[in-house]
């Protein structure tokens, strides 16, 4: 779900090459898996620039490779299965700045599901969700600036606080004020929990230009 930004620039940086591009809204436009003769044949390119092109396409991800018989045939003397591509199941987005509507988005679904199932408040379902998943990023990142970093909220130091330039959820932030910014706050609180002793507490502080969070020094 949560790509980093260098990955998916290098997937969208793939499809730049012409030919590369041709391969690929081939295949992607064909219900079944294709060979590389077929690839070829098709598009009127050699077969080693095809299986070249289809090799980069899989090393970022964007197609899936399988093997089957082409001939229809099958036991001894049926020869070696072709190899095959299709869509992979990977999507891919970039924004700059980064923004991470697919997090909100998932964490808003599973919120609604589960206070359907309960009955419990959403927006408190919401936020202990967020926060669950904030934890679980703090516990499994090394260093606070390149855990911040990596989806896409831009710290830089300001005195003895973290301001945060980007909010990664900047569109669904701005039309739904109250409801994205308390998301975002627990899920920062649960980053910082995970992290251990920061010294740091997440509050919210909406300036213009930034994100509507920013991380002081906890109060003793």
């Amino acid at each position: 779900m949560d790509q980093p930004l260098a990955d998916r620039v290098a997937a969208v940086a793939a499809l730049d090459e012409p030919t590369r591009r041709r391969l690929y809204e081939h295949v992607v436009r064909h219900p079944t898996a294709l060979s590389r003769d077929e690839i070829a044949t098709a598009l009127g390119i050699p077969r080693a620039t095809a299986a070249f092109h289809l090799e980069k396409l899989v090393g970022e991800d964007l197609l899936d490779v399988g093997y089957e018989r082409r001939n229809g045939r099958s036991g001894p003397g049926a020869g070696r299965p072709a190899k095959v591509y299709r869509r992979s199941a990977r999507s891919v987005a970039v924004h700059l700045p980064d923004r991470r509507y697919d997090l909100a988005g998932h964490l808003l679904a599973t919120a609604v599901e589960e206070a359907d199932r309960t009955g419990q408040p959403v927006r408190a379902t919401l936020e202990r969700h967020a926060y669950r998943f904030g934890r679980q990023l703090g516990e499994n990142a090394d260093e606070l600036v390149t855990a911040l970093e990596e989806h896409g909220f831009e710290p830089r130091a300001e005195g003895d606080q973290v301001l945060l330039g980007n909010c990664p959820f900047h569109t669904l932030a701005r039309e739904h004020t109250r409801t994205i910014c308390a998301m975002n706050l627990h899920l920062l609180d649960g980053l910082l929990a995970g992290m251990g002793d920061t010294g740091l507490t997440a509050c919210l502080d909406p300036q213009p230009g930034q994100c509507c969070v920013r991380l002081e020094p906890r109060s003793l």
